[in-house]
């Protein structure tokens, strides 16, 4: 039988990168997915809904939309901007905590309202980044954004837990996306970057798309019944390594 067999689940951000994998990997597992975007996605197998995260209103219809039972939410949409705190201007900072703090946790209550009503609660699992634990650099208001996420999840399995409702996160590190390449644009050759990049990792490659589906699969499953309140790190190694490499010595 597959994974997810039977379960009512939404994936947000669903058009793209981490999302679309994901959404793609629920149907896989015998899930019910409706992707929620601003952007139709290219997927066969799941219902599309047009939502905007940053409004509370839409993420409440979003949920009832799905049915009479959530199963599973996968917070994922989200945005960046490059720019350290000198460089961010009130408007990016509003668009980056709109749609990544706010839009986490407009769909988050609703969920939780509506996996209060069930008796088998739910799963949340919410898209963080290692950023929200070691700061990339130019990117200030993202790795504030995603530190909010990570406090956000604990709280939601800490206060929720007797409801039978589970909140995890998953912290990607340097995954093959649009916005990994709008980071190494950054640089004067995003092709050396890109290759300099990957060399930090102790496996010597980025993740992709997929790798992170996987890891949802689980916190989306029965197998993970017992885990609640953490945030995976799935970041081949990246940030469990010294800064002083071989190299150095």
């Amino acid at each position: 039988m597959s994974r997810l067999s039977g379960l009512n689940t939404i994936v947000t951000g669903a058009s793209s990168g981490i999302g679309e994998a994901i959404a793609q990997r629920f149907v896989a597992e015998g899930a019910t997915v409706f992707a929620a975007s601003r952007r139709e996605p290219s997927i066969s197998g799941v219902t599309w809904i047009e939502t905007d995260v940053a409004s509370s209103a839409a993420c409440a219809d979003l949920i009832s939309a799905a049915g009479a039972t959530l199963d599973v939410i996968v917070n994922n949409a989200g945005v960046q901007v490059e720019k350290t705190i000198a460089e961010t201007t009130d408007e990016d900072y509003d668009l980056v905590m709109d749609v990544n703090v706010r839009g986490v946790f407009n769909c988050c209550r609703a969920a939780v309202r509506q996996m209060q009503t069930q008796v088998t609660g739910g799963s949340i699992i919410n898209i963080g980044s290692v950023a929200g634990n070691h700061a990339d650099h130019a990117m200030a208001v993202y790795n504030a954004s995603k530190g909010a996420v990570h406090a956000l999840t604990r709280a939601i399995a800490t206060d929720h837990g007797r409801d039978a409702i589970r909140c995890n996160a998953i912290s990607p590190g340097w995954i093959l996306t649009a916005l990994a390449d709008a980071a190494f644009d950054l640089a004067d050759d995003p092709v050396a970057a890109r290759a300099a990049a990957a060399r930090r990792h102790p496996g010597g490659r980025l993740g992709t798309p997929d790798e992170v589906a996987g890891l949802a699969v689980y916190l989306a499953s029965p197998e993970s019944s017992f885990v609640s309140g953490s945030c995976y790190t799935i970041d081949g190694g990246l940030t469990a390594q010294s800064p002083i490499s071989p190299d150095d010595l």
